[in-house]
């Protein structure tokens, strides 16, 4: 992002918010507090609203994981699980509890429709991406695909318990059982 991106600083402080505050909280008004954008470039950069600037936000944060997933290429299942469980294990302790995932956050607060659709779709894409990883690190189409969910869907929990308990030990539990089902899986 160029330091003169307004629209980039937007969605950015988008992707942060929704991470820390939820889609509620998530307003025009803070997204120009955290960025220090211009008023002006609200209906300039997202004519549509905030489901435009939110829909951004999900991109952006989608990309970015999905980019990392490409850096796992050739990797083992033990060596792309670790990937994902540090990914998360950094969030949580570089923001001191207060972050998690902003498509899940989307996800349990937008109204079904564009908004949950577009996490929906995110999310397919990660476990389709962590799918294909497993199966080239050998395991069969569907036990790859269930694994896949499992890491998602049990680092998504693991994160959410951890904020709420402010304590990595939720974290930290789940993610030993990941690590020996990887291990087992691997052979």
């Amino acid at each position: 992002m160029v330091a003169g991106d307004v629209r980039g600083r937007m969605v950015e402080g988008a992707a942060v918010l929704l991470a820390k505050q939820g889609l509620q909280a998530t307003s025009f008004s803070e997204v120009l507090k955290a960025t220090g954008a211009p008023r002006g470039s609200i209906y300039h950069h997202f004519p549509e609203g905030k489901d435009q600037l939110v829909a951004s936000a999900l991109d952006l944060v989608a990309g970015r994981m999905l980019a990392g997933f490409d850096d796992l290429e050739g990797h083992g299942v033990v060596e792309v699980t670790e990937h994902v469980l540090r990914l998360w294990r950094t969030v949580l302790e570089r923001s001191h509890f207060s972050a998690g995932c902003a498509v899940l956050a989307v996800t349990v607060a937008a109204e079904p429709g564009e908004l949950l659709g577009r996490a929906a779709e995110i999310f397919r894409d990660w476990r389709a991406r962590l799918g294909g990883l497993f199966e080239a690190g050998g395991l069969d189409p569907r036990t790859a695909a269930r694994f896949a969910a499992t890491l998602i869907a049990s680092t998504e929990g693991a994160v959410v318990m951890s904020r709420a308990e402010q304590s990595m030990e939720p974290f930290d539990l789940v993610a030993g059982d990941l690590l020996d089902q990887a291990r087992r899986l691997s052979g």
